[in-house]
């Protein structure tokens, strides 16, 4: 079935609504304000301007174009501005002498514009060059009366002064607003520094503590089994037990010296096909390929081992230019491989965003596992990581 084009109008249409969108509501009732003003004297006081006839209608177009360009004004300040004089250019080469009510507000509002939305120098540059063109008679094609250009000059510089109040008004707004957020961002930082410290803190102190008092006691246990014929139960499972809480201990003094965003559940591999599909759909060669029966791994593990794919990959994102990455995530007996490989690049792959090739290797470390990263000899680079997985639990919630 043919599917209808949109026409032309229709979607200039669309493009002109869109563009209305972006203007400030302001803006736009000020516009509207000066086309129902200029409509408003083309049908009552035409004549007193010497017109003709009352209405003069052509005065309502010249009153929609200027209240259109007044909507535009913040937009292209210079572009409305250079447009205004012409237009009012244009009025007096009609014949007319006197520039309507509406004609003086509008070029009020873009000398104010000027002031309000350009750079100091710029701004006061536009603004002079606007009074000397009034001043010297060469919208009017006339010699001024000392007394009008004193009026145009005052009218039009007051105009041009509010403007720049307006502009050194909204700079010191975003100058305190930009000093409020770096304090905040200073205070957060702190804070976070110091919940650091004493994350750490804890962590000597348990290590110190804790970690060394159940080591002795598994070292004693160990002895007095020796000493009885090395066959008590009770005391083999006291040193197992021991050994365990000690690894596991371990394990959460590494945690606690990690980042504290990472205290909280972060992601895990599953969540590894979405980031490769939002990757690849942006254009870059990448594949994944996952063998073996998956497992749930435990919360730690799994997030170091996202952390390692993603560090690997960012990396390879980075350096290794148009060149295919393949990323593999093996699960083993006991173990789950990570490998990411990629074609080559232009850069030192060591010059990694985050934690690097050093953090890499402390995740897997922290875990008992083995870290390898280094240039492949047909070319490109090659991380790989092997994490023991003997506390894992399978995918449909049984223990392994």
């Amino acid at each position: 079935m043919a599917v209808p084009l949109p026409s032309v109008r229709h979607l200039r249409t669309v493009s002109l609504t869109r563009h209305l969108r972006t203007v400030s509501k302001i803006d736009l009732l000020v516009g509207c304000g000066i086309i129902a003003l200029g409509t408003l004297e083309a049908f009552t006081v035409a004549t007193e301007y010497g017109a003709a006839e009352t209405p003069e209608l052509w005065w309502i177009g010249q009153a929609l174009v200027t209240g259109v360009l007044v909507w535009f004004r913040r937009k292209a300040p210079v572009a409305v501005y250079i447009l205004m004089i012409l237009a009012q250019y244009a009025w007096h080469r009609q014949g007319y002498e006197h520039c309507q009510v509406w004609q003086l507000a509008s070029l009020l509002l873009v000398f104010h514009t000027i002031g309000a939305e350009l750079p100091f120098r710029p701004g006061l540059a536009w603004a002079v060059t606007g009074v000397l063109v009034f001043d010297s008679g060469a919208v009017d094609h006339r010699w001024l009366p000392f007394g009008e250009v004193v009026f145009l000059t005052v009218i039009f510089g007051a105009a041009y002064l509010t403007g720049l109040v307006v502009h050194a008004h909204v700079g010191r707004i975003r100058r305190l607003a930009d000093h409020a957020a770096q304090v905040e961002r200073d205070r957060e930082r702190q804070a976070a520094e110091a919940v650091a410290e004493e994350r750490a803190r804890i962590a000597r102190e348990l290590h110190d503590v804790v970690a060394h008092s159940v080591s002795m006691m598994v070292m004693q246990a160990g002895v007095l089994r020796r000493t009885q014929g090395g066959d008590s139960e009770v005391l083999l499972g006291i040193e197992r037990m021991g050994r365990e809480a000690v690894e596991e201990l371990r394990v959460m003094l590494g945690a606690l010296r990690m980042p504290l965003d990472e205290a909280i559940p972060q992601p895990g591999l599953d969540l590894l096909p979405g980031t490769v599909s939002t990757l690849v759909s942006s254009g870059l060669r990448i594949t994944l390929e996952v063998t073996g029966e998956p497992v749930r791994l435990a919360p730690g593990l799994d997030l170091s081992a996202y952390r390692i794919v993603q560090e690997a990959l960012t990396n390879a994102v980075k350096h290794a230019g148009e060149s295919e990455i393949r990323i593999s995530i093996a699960y083993r007996a006991s173990s789950v491989e990570l490998e990411v490989l990629d074609g080559g690049g232009t850069a030192a792959p060591g010059l990694s965003t985050g934690n690097g090739l050093i953090g890499m290797r402390e995740r897997a470390a922290l875990f008992g596992g083995v870290f390898e990263a280094g240039p492949r000899p047909e070319g490109g680079f090659r991380v790989h990581a092997s994490l023991p997985t003997s506390q894992e639990v399978l995918a449909d919630g049984r223990t392994r």
